[in-house]
């Protein structure tokens, strides 16, 4: 009989670096061009005009994402790992009470106290385990496991250009009207809400209709700023 105990399960990485600026940057991308595309649409009708504005807004918006996650991100990293570093020099500078101080935490966790204590021993013979120990417990991160600014930054661009590029691919193809775009920008709104479900707790159909209304909604209102813009002949 293995040694190591059965896995009956697996979890998925909910610490990396690539999910959230993925699902955000592919939402933010298609809502914010479809509601900009919307709104000049709202104020002209004159496709090249449409269609620049589309494109102005998928090149502005995911070089903005990119570089505000990557500082985001870098900044989180930079403040974890200083972190660390001073729990690697309180472990070199006092590590009897280091090792008290894990003891207390499976204490606290329902550990007996005499077989506390002899599990903070043995984690504490390998420093670089008894970092990793302590800083997961005190700051909730571990050394190897912090996330990558660069990861996000290519992430949150790559996902941005995907969904802003959908509600102007129509112009580019030759639509003439927003009926097309707003059409394209509906049914991916809905797939994308719905995509996300299969991450997350909720049903597709909630998922959906609710992307499907927040798109809709910022589409409506920059369509109504446009008009009323247009109609003043600024």
């Amino acid at each position: 009989m293995s040694g190591r105990a059965e896995a009956h399960h697996q979890h998925r990485d909910v610490t990396g670096g690539w999910l959230r600026p993925s699902v955000f940057g592919a939402m933010d991308g298609l809502v914010s061009n479809f509601a900009l595309i919307a709104g000049v649409a709202g104020g002209t009708t004159n496709t090249k005009v449409i269609a620049l504005g589309g494109v102005a807004g998928l090149a502005a918006g995911a070089l903005s994402m990119a570089g505000g996650e990557y500082v985001s991100v870098a900044s989180q990293r930079e403040l974890a790992q200083a972190e660390i570093a001073v729990e690697r020099r309180e472990l070199a500078r006092h590590p009897d009470d280091e090792r008290a101080e894990l003891a207390e935490t499976f204490v606290d966790k329902g550990v007996e106290p005499g077989l506390a204590a002899e599990v903070a021993r043995q984690i504490s013979q390998n420093p670089e385990r008894a970092l990793e120990v302590h800083a997961r417990t005190e700051i909730g991160v571990a050394p190897g496991d912090l996330p990558s600014p660069m990861l996000a930054a290519v992430s949150s661009f790559l996902a941005f250009a995907a969904g802003a590029v959908l509600p102007l691919l129509p112009y580019v193809l030759g639509a003439e009207g927003l009926e097309v775009s707003a059409m394209v920008s509906g049914v991916a709104l809905f797939a994308a809400g719905a995509i996300v479900s299969v991450v997350t707790a909720r049903s597709w159909w909630y998922s959906g209709l609710r992307q499907l209304v927040v798109g809709a909604v910022a589409a409506g209102v920059t369509f109504g700023v446009g008009s009323a813009i247009g109609a003043t002949g600024l």
